[in-house]
């Protein structure tokens, strides 16, 4: 038999934790987040065991999110997760009957494809002032958008879970303060840090 040229060592050691090591990868997690969240309850360990081994999430990397005891996947999440799976391609596009400039209300459709030859996936989201968090008020357009990619992203892909950024305000805003709460020093009186709003990020 042919001799195959074996990986050296250091690129071995270096491969990502959703390839090969679904383990370690959970009790990264796990570890991250009893840190981040305190002591767990024993669904929501198990939960995550299961986001961790199925879909190869990671809390460190902003993948998941947990909120009131629940786990909600994030857009960046689901981003990463289309790229490992290769997703072929995503395309969006507004809803002109349900959409209103005026009134900052709008809809999104979008069709993810897993593959060249994939039917495709669809997905629907709304934004408009009565839902979405304060944070990211005035960009009611950008969210919707994002709301109907994660929708499609998660049908896709067998996602049970709900995004994060498909919440309605109140639950969003809550639990995005309580993030914020732990990472961010005190907030300055201008209110951006010297950088971008929220919204802007989107």
């Amino acid at each position: 038999m042919e001799n195959r040229p074996k990986m050296p060592q250091k690129y071995r050691s270096a491969r990502p934790l959703v390839h090969g090591g679904s383990n370690r990868l959970t009790d990264v997690n796990l570890s991250v987040a009893r840190k981040r969240w305190g002591a767990l309850k024993p669904q929501s360990i198990q939960n995550l065991k299961t986001h961790s081994q199925e879909f190869g999430f990671s809390i460190i990397a902003g993948d998941l999110i947990l909120l009131n005891n629940g786990w909600y996947v994030t857009h960046t999440g689901l981003i990463r997760l289309a790229r490992r799976k290769r997703c072929a391609g995503i395309d969006v596009k507004p809803v002109a009957e349900f959409s209103s400039t005026t009134a900052c209300r709008w809809a999104f459709r979008a069709i993810v494809f897993k593959s060249a030859k994939c039917h495709g996936f669809v997905g629907y989201g709304d934004a408009d002032p009565s839902n979405v968090s304060p944070l990211v008020r005035g960009a009611e357009m950008r969210v919707a958008e994002t709301r109907a990619v994660n929708r499609a992203l998660r049908k896709a892909y067998g996602i049970g879970i709900c995004s994060v950024e498909e919440l309605a305000s109140s639950a969003e805003s809550t639990g995005l303060a309580q993030e914020s709460s732990k990472k961010l020093p005190p907030q300055p009186a201008n209110g951006n840090y010297g950088g971008p709003k929220v919204r802007d990020r989107l």
